[in-house]
């Protein structure tokens, strides 16, 4: 009787020989003559969103995980569709994938993750582990021996903290360069830097110093920080061991995909670390063919992107928007760009409350009730927003850069609209 082969075994040999399913691809080409020809008319998509109901919106807002992030160009689009239809062996696939990306983006090594909060959570898994094969297995229950804890800036602790916590890491919180020096010790194993974080008295620079001085790899989370084109190389040329960056957000790839850069033998590690290594802290952050060439692919669409170029059509959008609004009294109109994250033009709209009577979060919520549904920038009215985005009661914020061609003019429209409805006589 055959051996039968385990899927450790099968992962390991690769290979046509190895892989179910593959007849297609490695028969002999007599083989595949013989097979029936496939469907001469080509499969219509249904339109699922109908089916289930589910209204798809203009996105006023930008590229927020939760109204799905980015919407992807039809070169990346292609190149998904295109990897849907034949197997691949994913290792292969993710170890070319990664050569490709650290040459095109001038760092050591690359891996395409499941998000950049999964390339937190690889890359603290690869400082904590280092490829030593118990302690992949023991993490994050068993720490016996490991290192474990994360330095940060009390200023830059945030929402994803579990991503660094599910491998089995406590914080050290540092405010001053003398805490951040006191603070390393036999158990410190990664110090972590928000790069859109408002506070924090440390550099870049004086962190990556410091923390290299004591052999300890520092971590940059650059999610939502392109544009400009140039940071995708910008943190690890400065000196970042890792750096992750979203795949669903500026870069305009699929919503499940992040980058993580940096040294190659943490790179390596993170990869032990990962899906589809069975009995690993990442077996679950699964990246699909479809979505590795789908970032490759959106990687190389971005950098055929040139700065300037966006910024101004993104201005050209604020501005037809600005100038509709404009028209009615007591509004104004501002450009604005964030600092770092989501560093594009944004237009904020502001206005006298006792003319127009009408708060900006019902603003809001009429553009998201009506048809076409338009969804503003969460932070529209006060709510949290992302770093730099200054708001209040009266102010209305609208991210232009993932509208698509004509819905300015919608959004313009729809925002006159409301406004116009609510002016006292």
């Amino acid at each position: 009787m055959a051996e039968k082969m385990s899927r450790r075994k099968l992962l390991r040999k690769g290979g046509c020989g190895v892989l179910a399913g593959a007849v297609g691809a490695c028969a002999s080409p007599a083989l595949r003559a013989s097979e029936p020809s496939s469907a001469a008319t080509p499969a219509t998509g249904v339109d699922y969103y109908q089916k289930l109901g589910v209204a798809p919106f203009i996105n006023a807002a930008g590229t927020y995980t939760v109204f799905s992030a980015s919407t992807m160009p039809d070169e990346v689009q292609a190149a998904i569709a295109l990897a849907s239809r034949q197997p691949v062996n994913i290792l292969e696939l993710r170890d070319a994938a990664g050569e490709y990306l650290a040459k095109r983006l001038k760092c050591e090594a690359a891996l395409v993750t499941s998000g950049a909060a999964a390339a937190l959570t690889l890359g603290t898994a690869a400082c904590i582990t280092l490829g030593n094969k118990n302690a992949i297995l023991n993490i994050p229950t068993d720490m016996t021996g490991l290192k474990n804890e994360v330095i940060v800036q009390k200023a830059h602790r945030y929402d994803y903290d579990h991503a660094i916590r599910n491998c089995g890491t406590r914080y050290v919180e540092v405010e001053t360069l003398d805490d951040y020096e006191r603070a390393f010790n036999d158990k410190s194993v990664m110090t972590l830097f928000f790069n859109a974080a408002e506070g924090g008295k440390i550099s870049r620079e004086d962190w990556i110093r410091v923390a290299h001085k004591h052999n300890i790899p520092c971590f940059n989370d650059a999610a939502a920080d392109v544009p400009p084109i140039s940071n995708l190389w910008n943190y690890t040329q400065m000196g970042f061991d890792l750096v992750t960056f979203s795949g669903g957000k500026g870069l305009r790839g699929p919503q499940c995909t992040g980058l993580l850069l940096g040294r190659k033998d943490l790179i390596e590690a993170a990869k032990l670390n990962n899906s589809p290594n069975s009995n690993t802290v990442g077996r679950g952050l699964k990246v699909a063919k479809e979505e590795v060439v789908g970032l490759v692919a959106a990687v190389d669409w971005f950098l055929s992107q040139d700065d300037v170029a966006l910024e101004t059509e993104f201005r050209k959008r604020a501005e037809l928007i600005a100038t509709r609004v404009k028209t009615i009294p007591t509004v104004d109109t501002k450009i604005f760009i964030p600092p770092v994250a989501n560093h594009v033009p944004h237009l904020l709209i502001t206005y006298d409350q006792n003319r127009i009577a009408i708060s900006a979060t019902d603003v809001a919520q009429k553009l998201r009730q009506g048809s076409p549904r338009i969804e503003l920038n969460p932070g529209t009215g006060g709510a949290p927003a992302s770093a730099g985005l200054p708001g209040g009661a009266n102010t209305i914020i609208v991210g232009v850069w993932m509208l698509q061609p004509g819905e300015d003019a919608i959004v313009a429209e729809r925002l006159h609209q409301v406004l116009q409805a609510a002016l006292k006589s």
